[in-house]
């Protein structure tokens, strides 16, 4: 597959390390459950993650980050396993995957919110019951409003875990921290 990411991604750590509210929070949790990182590109979370001791499988479609995972991975004899594949079409989630990991997944902007919607729902309804959905995303009222809909208006039930910021030193910014669990 083609994408403007394996391009990107010929640059080592092309976006630096994890959010400290990210380090903070799974460093924190009491246990250390499987995780999905969808979207997992160069492994930034997922090795941080298989450090931790977490077992982590990271999704996404560009093959030179999954690649550049899956070598780190290896060579530091982590429970990290990287796969190509399209998130949005061609993954599904399984009972075994207590955290959905998404960093900086959706945005909401005009031409994305449809299919952003739409893999949002679809994550809601396949995660496991008692599983944590760990969104992190660019700060920012409209798209932290739309989340928050998608999330209310969903058939299933979550509680709140975490609805905070975490700074990206790298990039100067700030993004939101929406920590859901699936309740129903």
């Amino acid at each position: 597959m083609n994408t403007t990411y394996n391009k990107h991604y010929q640059q080592e750590d092309y976006f630096g390390q994890p959010y400290p509210g990210l380090v903070k929070f799974f460093k924190d949790y009491p246990s250390r459950p499987t995780v999905l990182d969808l979207g997992c590109g160069q492994g930034r979370d997922a090795l941080f993650l298989g450090r931790l001791g977490y077992k982590v499988l990271g999704i996404d479609i560009a093959e030179v980050g999954i690649e550049q995972m899956n070598q780190v991975a290896k060579a530091e004899n982590l429970p990290v396993v990287g796969r190509v594949a399209d998130l949005y079409y061609y993954y599904s989630i399984e009972e075994e995957y207590k955290i959905i990991l998404l960093d900086s997944i959706f945005h909401f902007y005009k031409n994305d919110i449809l299919k952003e919607s739409k893999l949002l729902k679809r994550i809601l309804t396949e995660m496991p019951k008692g599983g944590l959905l760990c969104n992190f995303m660019l700060k920012g009222d409209k798209r932290e409003a739309h989340l928050k809909k998608i999330v209310k208006d969903h058939i299933e039930s979550f509680k709140v875990e975490a609805d905070q910021y975490t700074d990206y030193p790298e990039y100067d910014a700030q993004f939101h921290v929406y920590i859901l669990r699936k309740t129903l």
